[in-house]
């Protein structure tokens, strides 16, 4: 099985942002911010997970499911721009799930993952929509 690693270098109320590679394929990553793994409103804990392509019906397409996650479902790797703190503010996109994008940067003021559909969509090409391992690791350092 393949595994891809996501590496976390920085989180805050803005979202928790990371590198997600595997062989030649760098993209950047956006979660939301760290909230004690708390339904819909956290980043996942750091671990290792399975994630395989199915159909979601929220979605209504196939994409891939992070399978696993403690006290959690339904949580997808997706495109999206904002993964900010709702209850303080910011613009949110995602319930707990991954972004994947080509660049950091930002948009109306807040940090966001720019270029998402075309860095998902790469993602599911380059494993052929089969099934890997993620592991995903905190580099942040206080």
């Amino acid at each position: 099985m393949i595994r891809i690693q996501l590496i976390r270098f920085e989180t805050g109320d803005q979202g928790t942002f990371g590198r997600l590679s595997f062989g030649q394929y760098v993209r950047y990553s956006g979660e939301l911010p760290d909230r004690a793994n708390q339904s819909n409103i956290s980043c996942i804990p750091p671990g290792i997970y399975s994630c395989v392509w199915n159909y979601s019906g929220h979605f209504k397409r196939f994409m891939y499911q992070i399978l696993s996650v403690p006290h959690r479902t339904g949580i997808r790797i997706h495109s999206a721009n904002y993964m900010g703190d709702r209850a303080k503010g910011f613009r949110s996109q995602l319930y707990g799930c991954i972004s994947l994008g080509t660049k950091l940067g930002w948009m109306d003021g807040q940090k966001a993952i720019l270029s998402s559909r075309p860095a998902v969509s790469l993602l599911e090409t380059a494993m052929n929509r089969q099934s890997f391992d993620l592991e995903i690791v905190d580099g942040i350092h206080p």
